[in-house]
């Protein structure tokens, strides 16, 4: 349960999450979560039988990963749900209520470089997903998870690779060719980084090695790691053009048509619309995709 008092009006985290991630669109959020699906489940995958464990959901937001580990952990086991946001922890409280399963669940307000709530040695498995890119001090997170977990306890988590996707070919705008609007295509990209919060400098400054060297030098002496690079067409359309604008790409950053908004006067918007209009509908984006998932097994 939420301790008294914790939840509040929505943070960023939870209206990217709730909204500006999906542009507010029905359609868009069912394809976002239709996409994530897979990652969830190989994350869930690799954390191995979870029957009657412990689990810790690092940076739980809306309860992706925890609510399905409600189902995998049974009578006998537990989820804890840990994340900065007290509006996603109280969201994800009244997901597990409405699948009967609160009575397993404890919510906590805990910072991934800390884990501060969490007892020394206390769970058995923590998963987490594309949270770490958030974390400016990546190692203190490693170290955390490795001082709650009890001997033997494991990691699976996700993380994507930005380094290895951004920034987009100068020809590109969120996968769509604008050669013939480049000048005006450089502008928004331009304002589009000065509008982002200079956090999101967290989200760009490791790689897949990385991720590995901070597991083994936190403790873990058996890690694993396995990256994914794919292009492929139009997998990650928007559900409508207007989706595509206003959808941010993360809690950090300005929608598409807020950087075009205001990077280009007036006639400028009007080209560079006409034309992602046109690209929209022609054509599919073409983006590459870096993923990293890891697992790393404690000593016993």
């Amino acid at each position: 349960m939420l301790p008294a008092g914790m939840a509040g009006t929505p943070d960023r985290w939870a209206q990217w999450l709730t909204d500006r991630r999906d542009a507010s669109d029905g359609e868009q959020r069912r394809l976002s979560l239709e996409r994530l699906a897979p990652i969830r489940d190989r994350v869930l995958d690799q954390a191995g039988a979870l029957e009657g464990a412990t689990v810790l959901d690092v940076g739980c937001g809306d309860g992706l990963l925890g609510l399905a580990a409600l189902q995998r952990v049974g009578p006998g086991g537990a989820v804890i749900f840990a994340d900065i946001s007290p509006s996603l922890l109280e969201h994800a409280e009244q997901a597990a209520r409405d699948c009967g399963a609160v009575g397993r669940a404890r919510f906590v307000r805990a910072r991934a470089e800390d884990l501060a709530e969490v007892a020394d040695g206390s769970v058995d498995v923590i998963m987490t997903r594309s949270v770490l890119i958030y974390v400016a001090d990546k190692p203190a997170a490693f170290a955390a998870m490795r001082r709650v977990l009890r001997p033997g306890g494991r990691i699976s988590l996700f993380e994507p690779i930005n380094e290895l996707m951004y920034p987009e070919p100068r020809d590109r705008l969120w996968g769509y060719d604008v050669s013939p609007v480049g000048h005006l295509a450089d502008k928004v990209k331009d304002v589009f980084d000065r509008l982002s919060d200079p956090a999101t400098i967290s989200m760009t400054d490791f790689d897949d090695r990385d991720l590995v060297r901070y597991a083994v030098d936190a403790g873990f002496p058996e890690v694993h790691l396995t990256l994914e690079l794919d292009v492929a067409p139009g997998a990650r359309r928007a559900a409508s053009f207007d989706s595509m604008l206003d959808s941010a790409p993360n809690p950090l950053a300005p929608t598409l048509r807020e950087a075009i908004r205001d990077a280009l006067d007036e006639d400028e918007r009007g080209q560079l619309l006409d034309h992602l209009r046109d690209m929209f509908v022609s054509s599919q984006p073409r983006q590459l995709w870096a993923g990293a998932y890891l697992t790393a097994q404690g000593a016993a």
